[in-house]
C-alpha cells in the first residue's frame, strides 16, 4: 500500500508498513493521515540544526512534535492494571511522544536503540488491549551517517543509537506483534545544507 501514499512522501522518506496501517490510517483515520502527512511534507533536515548541541530534545524531534501538538495531538501515557487472584498490579506503558484518537506516533532520531524494544513493546500491548490502532515511527536512515560524519558529528550519531537498521529487524522478529505500524525514514533528500 505504499504506493497509495503521496508521490512526494514515497521520494522523500524510506517507508516500510506492516499489518496494513496505511489502510486503516487513510480509511478510519483519515484526520489522523492527513496531519502525519502534512508534518512529513513540512519537515526538511537542517544542518543547522545537526550541528546544535544536543539537549533534552533535539530542534528535528521538538518540530516534529510541535506540529502535531499544534493539531491537537498529546503526549499520552496509558494507565493500564493486571490483575491476578485479585490482587491488582499497575502496569504503566511509557509515554507516546504524539497521540490523537488512536493513533501512536513515536519520533526516534538519536536515542539509544533499545527505545525501539520499549516502543514496540508498548503499541503490541496497547494494541492487544484495543487502546490503538495503528502505531507510526518517525526515525532515521542509516545512511544519514555519512552526512554526519561529513560535519563532524558522526561520534554523536553512533551505531547503537536510533536508526531504520536497528528497526527494522525488530518490527520483523514480531517485537510489535500484531499492531499495525508504518514507519517513516528521514533520508538524505530532506537534507538541507545551510
Amino acid at each position: 500500500m505504499i504506493e497509495k501514499l503521496p508521490q512526494e512522501i514515497q521520494d522523500l522518506y524510506e517507508i516500510h508498513e506492516y499489518r496494513h496501517a496505511i489502510a486503516i490510517l487513510q480509511v478510519d483515520f483519515p484526520s489522523e493521515y492527513q496531519n502525519i502527512i502534512d508534518m512529513l511534507l513540512a519537515f526538511r533536515l537542517k544542518k543547522s540544526d545537526i550541528l546544535l548541541a544536543g539537549g533534552r530534545k533535539s530542534t528535528i524531534s521538538d518540530f516534529l512534535d510541535s506540529f502535531l501538538y499544534e493539531r491537537k495531538w498529546v503526549e499520552k501515557m496509558f494507565t493500564t492494571k493486571l490483575i491476578i487472584d485479585g490482587h491488582e498490579y499497575d502496569t504503566p506503558t511509557h509515554k507516546i511522544d504524539c497521540y490523537k484518537n488512536r493513533i501512536a506516533l513515536d519520533i526516534e532520531w538519536n536515542n539509544k536503540d533499545p527505545f525501539y524494544d520499549r516502543d514496540l513493546n508498548n503499541y503490541r500491548l496497547l494494541h492487544d488491549r484495543n487502546a490503538i490502532s495503528v502505531a507510526v515511527i518517525v526515525t532515521r536512515c542509516t545512511n544519514l551517517q555519512d552526512i554526519f560524519n561529513k560535519l563532524g558529528k558522526g561520534g554523536s550519531y553512533g551505531a547503537s543509537t536510533t536508526h531504520m537498521d536497528k528497526l527494522i529487524p525488530r518490527i520483523e522478529g514480531g517485537s510489535g506483534g500484531g499492531c499495525p505500524i508504518l514507519v517513516f525514514g528521514i533520508t538524505k533528500e530532506l537534507y538541507i545544507d545551510q
